[in-house]
């Protein structure tokens, strides 16, 4: 079948060199679409197409024109925006939630309130909506305070501050437009105490599977300083998410949301990527995502064993019963290569090249697009913040990071930087086990 795959980052990469294996794509003249895409995908054997994405009806056209039969949404804003009901009204299957049920990430108040309704650990919180109101509600917490923009802020939305002060001065610049019309009204929660840690399952609505855990690294810095970003680097499995507690969070978390989306008449499809405070009174849910994490989806896909086409395609169409995710028990790590300046404004143009010699050093080595694009004299340059995810495989955390960081040092890139402590805490949870 002809597949359109939305998106442009390292995720949209991960994805498509992972359809491209699929059953569904073997066909004499199948196609992968991939809008707008990037020079990673075309590599990949994706045909690259310019869609104005706000435009639900040219794209509803496009896959009218070009006989596309299934399409997948990467990015949380076309599903906030409700692309995936435009193109189900053209009865056309889509992997993503529906505008009403991608409110679980466009709205932080909105998943507060309906964990309120099922009954879902998460911190207490107060909603606010002026600037008066904000500075008031601080009165009722304690420092740090986590202030967190209502609306989609690509990642960056979140404020810790530590003192009464700093919170004050940080929503004053939220309701001045920090972060435009998603800081309209602010959530203002209690700090938890725990460690960090991403859920991923797989729903249509009615089934729901468990894919995978991982970990980010959000701060810009090493040892986890500096401002948040949209993910500096992940590995995947996390060894804190033990057996046990993913089924406490898919009993006490994940079922509970899907049953209530369904039963409110704004039923769950696609991925649910649940972000976790472990903390001593157990599993508490920090926030939802609709949409693969990035950089987490390209450790997990380099995991997967199974048919991602056919796993999508099955959430899509009402049929997660017949199918599960099959992923290999090794670990794998990505790192995040980015251009000097960010996350604040990146440097764009620099010079980018060695990438096949980097992946050629180990096996199990896969260097997704994030932000490149071809250059005048058609050679790599970066082309955002995040440019390059650098994903490698191993039996265990401190291979999988061996073989990233070596690829890292053979990729000739003068004007990017990464992280050089990506995958710390699992590695020193498997020194201590030693």
């Amino acid at each position: 079948m002809n597949i359109l795959l939305i998106g442009s980052g390292g995720r949209e990469h991960a994805l498509c060199w992972k359809l491209m294996q699929s059953s569904l794509l073997a066909g004499d003249g199948d196609t992968l679409f991939a809008s707008p895409g990037n020079p990673g995908m075309a590599e990949e054997g994706a045909r690259c197409v310019p869609l104005d994405t706000a435009d639900h009806g040219a794209v509803v056209q496009f896959c009218r024109d070009n006989k596309v039969e299934f399409v997948v949404i990467g990015p949380e804003a076309p599903l906030v925006d409700g692309l995936a009901d435009s193109l189900r009204t053209a009865n056309m299957a889509v992997f993503g939630p529906s505008a009403d049920a991608a409110q679980l990430e466009g709205s932080k108040s909105f998943t507060k309130e309906l964990c309120d309704r099922a009954s879902i650990p998460t911190a207490r919180y107060i909603r606010t909506s002026s600037l008066e109101q904000a500075w008031g509600a601080l009165k009722q917490f304690d420092p740090p305070f986590v202030l967190k923009a209502d609306g989609l802020a690509a990642g960056k939305g979140v404020i810790i501050a530590e003192t009464r002060e700093e919170a004050q001065e940080a929503l004053a610049e939220m309701f001045d437009g920090k972060f435009g019309s998603a800081g309209a009204e602010v959530v203002i929660e209690e700090y938890l105490e725990g460690e960090e840690v991403s859920y991923f399952a797989l729903t249509d609505g009615n089934d729901i599977v468990f894919l995978a855990s991982a970990q980010d690294h959000k701060r810009v810095g090493g040892g986890d300083t500096g401002p948040n970003t949209g993910g500096m680097g992940a590995y995947s499995p996390a060894p804190v998410l033990t057996k046990s507690l993913e089924n406490k969070v898919m009993d006490e978390i994940i079922r509970p949301t899907v049953t209530t989306m369904a039963a409110e008449g704004r039923p769950y499809s696609g991925v649910l990527f649940a972000g976790l405070m472990l903390t001593e009174k157990g599993p508490q849910l920090i926030e939802y995502n609709a949409r693969f994490g990035d950089p987490e989806c390209q450790a997990i896909l380099s995991r997967m064993t199974s048919d991602l086409g056919e796993l999508l395609h099955a959430c899509a169409t009402g049929s997660l019963g017949k199918t599960a995710p099959e992923l290999a028990q090794d670990t794998v790590i990505t790192v995040v290569l980015a251009a000097n300046g960010y996350p604040g404004t990146p440097e764009k143009g620099g010079t980018i090249s060695g990438l096949k010699d980097a992946e050629n050093i180990h096996t199990g080595t896969k260097i997704f697009h994030a932000g490149t694009k071809r250059g005048d004299d058609g050679g790599l340059v970066a082309n955002g913040g995040r440019v390059l995810n650098v994903t490698a495989r191993g039996a265990d955390i401190g291979a999988a990071r061996d073989k990233a960081y070596a690829a890292i040092d053979a990729i000739h890139f003068p004007t990017g930087f990464c992280r050089r402590d990506i995958g710390h805490r699992a590695l020193a949870r498997e020194n201590a086990a030693e």
